[in-house]
């Protein structure tokens, strides 16, 4: 039996699948922390980046693959030229068949010809590769982990300009200690810190939904937010830290409270219709009472318009 032995890991080669000797044979993550700073420099304590994003070992080929790819894909792809087809004219025969001791010709716009189209020459199309996805977000934590394993990546817990300015710009880059070609990761929200770093031509602004393995290579240094940091941020509170969460659980505090008070209210709402059943059924009563006397008096009348002609024929007998 052959085995691969790393440690006290042993693995059966022969029985065990191609997937999981290369799992095995894998190297393991490495765990990086920055420190997390404020835009005036100071800092807030430490941040574990996420190994799996920042810790891997580089893929040189995915990497040269997808960014190959990606350039590909941004070109336009508009070079056209035109066949002896498209070139306007050479419809007659330049000169007879025979008798001119010269090669035949056919037309003016054939490819040997000055002013002829041209053979076998680009036309529009797209430049464009399929990348598998699994390939490309391989290629960007490969891009990633080699600017982390070189302590390029920089945190910063977010972006406080009042105004779009560039010199708040300079000064909050000067204040990080950043020099260089920089790659600044914004969020949505971050539409003042856009407009401050456009004006600098070695800074470079992107979404962090379109963070991508080229555009990590091109510059020096990652610029990261607590929003924009991929895989989030396992952070350690420093001397400086500012209680956000205390905060947010004192506003969430009084959420409680407001339950017994919507439950008390509604309770008389929905003892009152007891208390009315009696009411409502009185009424039913009362008409029924009434029925049996209506009844009763019907009965009386009857009995009286019976009686009349009786007493009026005891009469007549008696004349």
């Amino acid at each position: 039996m052959s085995a691969a032995q790393t440690g006290s890991d042993v693995i059966d080669v022969e029985t065990a699948s191609p997937a999981a000797i290369r799992r095995f044979l894998r190297p393991e993550l490495k765990r990086h922390s920055v420190t997390r700073r404020s835009q005036d420099g100071s800092e807030l304590g430490s941040v574990d980046l996420d190994p799996a994003i920042f810790g891997i070992v580089p893929n040189k080929d995915v990497l040269h693959q997808v960014v190959t790819a990606q350039l590909a894909a941004a070109r336009a792809g508009t070079q056209s030229t035109k066949t002896r087809a498209e070139v306007r004219g050479g419809g007659a025969k330049p000169f007879r068949q025979k008798g001119t001791g010269r090669a035949r010709q056919g037309s003016t716009r054939s490819p040997q010809w000055i002013g002829g189209g041209v053979a076998l020459g680009p036309k529009p199309r797209s430049y464009a590769q399929k990348t598998p996805k699994k390939m490309v977000q391989l290629a960007l934590r490969s891009a990633l982990s080699d600017r982390a394993l070189g302590d390029k990546v920089v945190v910063v817990d977010r972006w406080t300009f009042e105004v779009p300015r560039t010199k708040d710009a300079v000064a909050a880059l000067s204040a990080l200690g950043l020099k260089g070609r920089i790659l600044v990761v914004l969020g949505a929200e971050d539409g003042y810190a856009d407009r401050s770093f456009g004006n600098l031509t070695d800074i470079q602004t992107i979404m962090s939904s379109e963070l991508n393995a080229y555009d990590v290579l091109c510059n020096d240094w990652v610029v990261f937010t607590d929003g924009t940091l991929p895989g989030g941020a396992e952070a350690e509170a420093g001397p400086n830290a500012a209680p956000a969460t205390p905060a947010a659980a004192t506003q969430a505090a009084p959420a409680p409270e407001t339950a017994p008070a919507t439950a008390s209210a509604t309770a008389p709402a929905t003892q009152a219709p007891a208390t009315e059943a009696p009411a409502a059924e009185a009424p039913a009563e009362s008409d029924t009472d009434a029925g049996t006397a209506a009844e009763a008096a019907g009965t009386a009348d009857a009995d009286t318009t019976a009686d009349a002609p009786t007493e009026q024929a005891t009469d007549g007998s008696d004349s």
